[in-house]
């Protein structure tokens, strides 16, 4: 079921099954309704209409029945079966390198498994990948797969945790480890970082080579996710890192919020911490907005707002070279 609210916000329903029980303790083969809806973008939006129209009223979006495509054998009713998806995987892989190579695309084109068959094994892989390592990409997790990863919530420790979340645990606690590194490697070569969160971020960023490599299983990745003191995430959005502490947090709204919410930044927050790269990036900005502003192709109240922006940007460059502390010199 596809609503969309007052908000604008396209919100998928549907049904649990594998966890589903009743009140004994019994499995429910008819599944429950999940508690948390699904955000849906646009794309998503537009193939489900197409699945719609596809198959008959009230009947799965995926039927088999619709979907079968060999008209001599006589499809089974429910769902597509798991081999039905692999070839349909295998069909868009290929049909989606042969469109590049027409385009000149080359580096488009979906590089061949040496393992074999790429299946919906890699296909989910490759979903966790990319979610994982979109801005803000950690917390979209947590909205999206009802991924929350701390111990103290009980809803969460009742699901099971094999199949797609076990992969966008190993792939969260990768793209955490891959900024640890990065910001490991930034501090040791001479970058400084200032800030509230500046000392935790240096203390984060320590424990980095622990963590090279090192993340293959799910139980790696749960004692990664699950240490307070690695909480680090980079926020494009805000030119800061968000060092997050639940209890200083100054986006979380709700009692029970245990992931921050790095589209409701707060400059003032002492989670935040930022570094020389970030400092450059606001002077950017700043000059892009005053530039934007100077125009003259904008009103006046819209162009005064925009170099009032462009003052705060600056003035936290301008804090950061003030006080920014380095654990490292610079190499000459």
């Amino acid at each position: 079921m596809l609503s969309r609210p007052g908000t604008g916000r396209h919100l998928i329903d549907g049904h649990e099954f594998k966890t589903a029980r009743d009140e004994d303790g019994n499995h429910l083969s008819r599944g429950l309704p999940r508690t948390v809806p699904w955000v849906a973008i646009p794309p998503v939006v537009s193939a489900i209409r197409v699945l719609e129209r596809m198959v008959p009223a009230d009947a799965l979006l995926f039927d088999s029945q619709a979907h079968h495509f060999l008209a001599h054998r006589r499809a089974a009713k429910g769902s597509l079966t798991l081999y039905a998806f692999r070839d349909r995987v295998e069909d868009f892989a290929t049909w989606a390198s042969s469109l590049a190579e027409r385009l000149d695309r080359p580096h488009e084109t979906v590089p061949a498994d040496p393992a074999g068959l790429i299946g919906t094994a890699r296909f989910r892989r490759t979903l966790a990948w990319h979610i994982a390592r979109r801005p803000g990409g950690l917390v979209a997790l947590a909205i999206q797969y009802g991924h929350m990863r701390t111990a103290v919530s009980a809803g969460y420790a009742s699901r099971s945790r094999d199949g797609i979340h076990t992969l966008l645990d190993i792939e969260t606690a990768r793209a955490t480890a891959d900024t640890l590194a990065t910001l490991h490697e930034d501090l040791t070569s001479g970058v400084g970082v200032s800030g509230p969160a500046a000392q935790r971020l240096i203390h984060a960023a320590a424990q980095a080579p622990a963590f090279a490599g090192a993340i293959t299983t799910g139980r790696q990745a749960r004692a990664l996710l699950s240490n307070p003191l690695l909480t680090v995430h980079d926020n494009p959005r805000a030119l800061a890192m968000c060092v997050y502490n639940r209890d200083k947090a100054l986006c979380r709204r709700i009692q029970d919020d245990d992931a921050p919410r790095l589209d409701r930044c707060v400059a003032t927050c002492t989670n935040i911490a930022r570094t020389d790269h970030h400092a450059v990036q606001l002077t950017a900005r700043a000059a892009e907005l005053e530039q934007q502003a100077d125009s003259g192709a904008l009103p006046s109240p819209l162009a005064a707002r925009l170099r009032q922006q462009a003052g705060r940007l600056r003035g936290h460059a301008e804090h950061h070279r003030n006080h920014r502390v380095a654990t490292q010199e610079p190499p000459e």
